[in-house]
């Protein structure tokens, strides 16, 4: 079977980061780990196993290795969610397959679509846990925002999603069952051909949660998302976001070699401390030197920086200048993000002028700088503001 191959790069030395802090931060996410995925009847969920999980599974029921490149096909690339509707599968084995197994998707709990066309889905899973994941479009192509966890644990001062607390880590299936029920949505089966002309291009790992915090699930989500014969995202078409878990960042960048964001916000430890909390573990020097460390970081791969302007707090023009200073060498461009108000913040959007006068610092300094367009802002879908329904309905409907 063709897999998508392996990343395979050794892991760079970390500057004092040790492959023991990497084994930590694993350890950690396992008390956090998601529940079996098996249905009510304990059937046990195919998508999200890899390829040998899937084979293994077909040896076990007596039958050989290549039925897993059969049903490989025909859920990653036909989606078929029901055993009857493939073909090339004898009745009798579909029935065995439909006792045993079952091939599933996130429930969705509400569904919206923006007036600028940004789509919002509320999914729901097994054990009742939500999460949000965005469909934003670009003419004839878009990106789907997936989330990586039920709520989150960084407590990022401007962002929503990081006033609800970490409830779990998402599984594989619940990751790809993200992009799987957003194609649904828009049917997009079966995989089309080649990348070009794709409706549903992208992947930004930019949802709810930290993904390097999560760090064994995303990779086996983005690996089988990846796969030539399935899906068939290329890693270009993949970009995770971080807002700088220094040394998963090395794993991140050795084995899966996707395109990397980072949620910058400040150019100082000292204010970084105060609405990145993270920073306080990998301040500004680590992340930096790890984003200089990180594979195939090009002038034609760059590393994103995400930096969203809040008023009076890191929109000067001194920051801006500061910004360009602490790039320096890396291959980069930074997207600045008009921060996107929700009821309770204590920030304010940064003036249009201010934004316009740091994106030409940075661009005279030969950084590409877009200010981001705010999506789905009518239906709470941009940047920032991501936060699950039942955990609304907890505080009594404020959003």
């Amino acid at each position: 079977m063709n897999a998508f191959p392996p990343h395979n790069r050794t892991l760079p030395p970390s500057d004092g980061l040790t492959e023991a802090e990497r084994a930590r931060i694993l350890a950690k996410a396992a008390a956090f780990a998601p529940p079996p995925m098996q249905d009510a009847e304990g059937r046990r969920e195919l998508v999200g196993l890899s390829r040998e999980e899937l084979a293994a599974e077909m040896v076990a029921m007596g039958e050989k290795p290549f039925r897993a490149k059969q049903l490989w096909h025909w859920i990653y690339h036909q989606g078929a969610r029901d055993f009857a509707a493939m073909s090339s599968i004898a009745r009798p084995l579909q029935a065995r397959l439909a006792e045993r197994f079952t091939i599933g998707r996130p429930g969705v709990a509400t569904e919206q679509t923006s007036t600028d066309g940004t789509r919002k889905w509320l999914f729901a899973f097994r054990d009742g846990q939500q999460v949000e994941t965005v469909y934003i479009p670009d003419e004839d192509r878009g990106a789907v925002c997936i989330s990586s966890q039920v709520g989150c644990t960084l407590s990022c001062t401007f962002c929503h999603t990081g006033t609800q607390r970490l409830v779990r880590n998402l599984g594989a299936a619940e990751i790809v069952g993200q992009f799987m029920a957003a194609r649904d949505s828009y049917g997009e089966w079966p995989t089309p051909t080649g990348e070009e002309g794709r409706l549903l291009s992208n992947i930004v790992v930019m949802g709810m949660g930290e993904p390097l915090y999560n760090y064994e699930n995303i990779a086996k989500a983005l690996t089988i998302l990846m796969d030539h014969e399935g899906i068939g995202l290329s890693r270009r078409r993949i970009t995770l976001s971080t807002s700088g878990v220094v040394p998963m960042m090395d794993k991140c960048g050795a084995e899966l070699g996707v395109n990397l964001a980072v949620s910058l916000h400040a150019v100082t430890d000292e204010l970084r401390d105060e609405i990145v909390p993270l920073n306080r573990k990998y301040p500004i020097a680590e992340l930096l030197a790890a984003c200089r460390r990180y594979p195939g970081a090009s002038n034609a791969r760059r590393i994103t920086f995400e930096y969203v302007m809040l008023r009076g707090v890191n929109d000067s023009e001194a920051e801006a200048h500061e910004l360009v200073r602490l790039l320096r060498g890396i291959p980069a461009k930074v997207n600045l993000i008009p921060f996107n108000p929700w009821p309770g913040s204590p920030y304010k959007t940064s003036t249009p002028e201010a934004v316009n006068r740091f994106a030409a610092i940075l661009n005279d300094a030969g950084y590409s700088s877009p200010i981001r367009r705010p999506r789905g802002r009518d239906i709470l879908a941009a940047c920032g503001q991501l936060k699950t329904e039942s955990e609304r309905a907890k505080r009594g409907g404020a959003a």
